[in-house]
C-alpha cells in the first residue's frame, strides 16, 4: 500500500488495522472515510470493498469466538503488542475458560477462570455518567496460572465506572508468567499497558497524571512489582507508547501474594523494593487469608521504611479471592474504603 507516494511497511499497516491508528475514519468499518481511503489507495471497487469488509468482520467474529472470554459488546479492546508478545513460545494451547463444576463458588456464583492467555489485551470500560478523569488498570488474580477475569476484572470495572473512573482491564499472559523474575511476561504486559493508556489519554478522556493500578492476589503482586519496576522497560521499545512513563500514580493491592516468602519465615520478597519514588499504596488483606496476611504486613512495612504514603487495612475474617462480591463480612466493603482513600490522596475530587 502507498500513501503520498511512499510505501507503508507491512508491519505498520498491520498495526494500523489492529489499532485503528493514523487512518482516516479510525478502525476498520467505522465510517465511510475508511472505505474512501481504501478505495483511493488500492483502486478497490465499491463491491470489492464490501466483500473485503464482510470477510474482515467475519474474521473478527471468529477471533472473538475463539477466546475463552470475549469482552461484552460496546467496549474497545486493543492488543497490548502490535505483533507477537516478546519471548512468546510457539504452539500454545488455545485460550479457554478452565472453570469446572468442581471449582468453588464465590458468593454463590461461579467465576470465569481464563487460562492459556498468550495474546494480552486491554479492554476499556468508560464511565457512562460523570467522568473524574481518573483511570485504573486492573490486574485480575489467579496465581499466574489463570485470570479470574470476571470476579477480579469486569465486576471491578462496573464498580469503578459507578465512581466516575475509567477501568482498563488488562488480560495479561498466563499460565506461569510470573511472579517476576521467574518470568518477565506479565510485568512486560503491565509496563506496556501503562504506556498505552497514557498514549491514548486524550482519546479516552483520561488525565495521564491520574492513572493507577489495582490488582488481586497474583495481580496484587503485579501491581506492587510495577510500582517498583517502572524505571526501565523489560523489553525493547516498540513505539511511542514506550517513551511514556509506566509508573502508576497510585496502586491498590488487594489480598496480595508473593510479597512475603513463607519458606523464608515470611521475609520480604527481595525483588519488590519500594523506594521514595514508589507511588502511594492502599493495601488490604484478611487475617485468615490462607495466602497469609504477612504479604500485606511485610509490604506495608517496606513502604513505610521507604517513606511511601500508604494505608493498610487488615480484617479478622474474609479468606481469599472474594473480589467485590458482597457477603456478611465487613472486608467485602473494601471498595468504599478505596474511594475514600483516593479522595484523601487528591486523586479523586471531594464529594
Amino acid at each position: 500500500m502507498r500513501k503520498g507516494g511512499q510505501r507503508i511497511p507491512r508491519m505498520v499497516r498491520q498495526r494500523h488495522f489492529d489499532q485503528g491508528l493514523d487512518l482516516p475514519g479510525g478502525p476498520l468499518g467505522c465510517n465511510h472515510s475508511f472505505e474512501r481511503f481504501l478505495r483511493e489507495e488500492t483502486g478497490m471497487s465499491k463491491s470489492g470493498y464490501l466483500i473485503f469488509a464482510a470477510v474482515a468482520a467475519f474474521s473478527l467474529t471468529v477471533a472473538a469466538q475463539s477466546s475463552g472470554w470475549p469482552p461484552a459488546p460496546g467496549h474497545l479492546t486493543l492488543n497490548v503488542w502490535p505483533g507477537v508478545a516478546p519471548g512468546a513460545p510457539d504452539n500454545l494451547p488455545a485460550e479457554a475458560d478452565t472453570n469446572t463444576a468442581k471449582d468453588p463458588l464465590i458468593a454463590g456464583r461461579p467465576i470465569v477462570r481464563l487460562g492459556n492467555v498468550s495474546t494480552p489485551t486491554l479492554t476499556i470500560y468508560a464511565p457512562k455518567g460523570k467522568n473524574t478523569g481518573v483511570a485504573v488498570v486492573v490486574f485480575p488474580g489467579g496465581g499466574y496460572r489463570i485470570l479470574a477475569i470476571d470476579l477480579e476484572g469486569t465486576e471491578v470495572c462496573d464498580w469503578l465506572n459507578s465512581a466516575g473512573i475509567t477501568c482498563v482491564l488488562l488480560k495479561y499472559r498466563v499460565p506461569d508468567s510470573g511472579p517476576y523474575p521467574k518470568s518477565p511476561a506479565a510485568l512486560q504486559d503491565a509496563q506496556r499497558a501503562l504506556g498505552l493508556v497514557r498514549q491514548h489519554a486524550a482519546e479516552w478522556k483520561i488525565d495521564p497524571h491520574r492513572v493507577g493500578v489495582l490488582g488481586f492476589s497474583a495481580g496484587a503482586h503485579l501491581a506492587a512489582a510495577l510500582s517498583t519496576h517502572f524505571d526501565q522497560r523489560l523489553y525493547a521499545p516498540v513505539d511511542d507508547a514506550d517513551k511514556l512513563s509506566c509508573r502508576p500514580d497510585f496502586a491498590v493491592v488487594i489480598y496480595p501474594g508473593y510479597l512475603a516468602l513463607a519458606d523464608k519465615n515470611f521475609a520480604a520478597n527481595p525483588e519488590i523494593n519500594p523506594t521514595a519514588a514508589t507511588p502511594p499504596q492502599f493495601v488490604l488483606q484478611a487475617e485468615d487469608d490462607p495466602v497469609h496476611m504477612e504479604n500485606a504486613l511485610v509490604y506495608y512495612q517496606a513502604l513505610k521504611n521507604a517513606k511511601v504514603p500508604a494505608e493498610l487495612h487488615i480484617y479478622s475474617e474474609g479468606g481469599h479471592g472474594y473480589g467485590l462480591r458482597r457477603t456478611e463480612l465487613p472486608v467485602t466493603r473494601w471498595p468504599e474504603s478505596v474511594e475514600t482513600w483516593l479522595r484523601t490522596i487528591k486523586i479523586m475530587p471531594a464529594q
